[in-house]
């Protein structure tokens, strides 16, 4: 099987970076808001230096299986050879680690001491909250649609973000 150059490959496969940008934004705040909710050391001193470092890991790894999945299920599609159809497609996954830097980087906030992690975990849920609203905005004008529509889809979009805060306060 020979290897083809990125420039032969069919535009669905290389296309459609709004789209990936908006999904890995949208995917990455969603989850990194998931993670810092479920953050909890029952009764053991707070680590947040091991947590951002979870949180980073854990983005990567989902970054790193979504992008493998797609590769595995459009393996047939292009003709290149797997491992290179796999890394190609988790390295367009990025911005779904670039979703998680908020989280992370408020957890590092609370690991120099800065804030406590209880305060990070709370400016990480805000920032998340904040980055769905803008997608749901940003996706719908991309779309076409009026300020008013697009601010109504960038608040169905902000309540995932509510719904997990929701779950952190019932939760602990």
């Amino acid at each position: 099987m020979s290897l083809r150059s990125s420039a032969s490959l069919p535009p669905a496969r290389r296309g459609e970076p709004l789209q990936r940008l908006l999904f890995g934004a949208v995917y990455g705040s969603v989850l990194a808001s998931a993670l810092a909710a479920a953050l909890g050391h029952d009764g053991h001193p707070t680590d947040p230096g091991y947590d951002a470092v979870w949180v980073a890991l854990t983005a990567a790894a989902s970054a790193g299986s979504h992008g493998y999945a797609h590769a595995i299920a459009h393996r047939a599609d292009d003709g290149t050879a797997v491992t290179v159809s796999a890394v190609r497609s988790m390295l367009t996954e990025w911005p779904l680690l670039v979703a998680a830097l908020p989280t992370v980087a408020a957890l590092l906030g609370a690991y120099l001491h800065w804030w406590s992690e209880d305060g990070a975990v709370d400016v990480a849920l805000l920032i998340n909250l904040v980055v769905l609203f803008g997608c749901g905005v940003w996706s719908a004008r991309v779309a076409g649609r009026t300020w008013p529509a697009s601010c109504r889809v960038g608040g169905v979009d902000a309540m995932l973000g509510l719904f997990i805060v929701f779950a952190n306060v019932v939760v602990k």
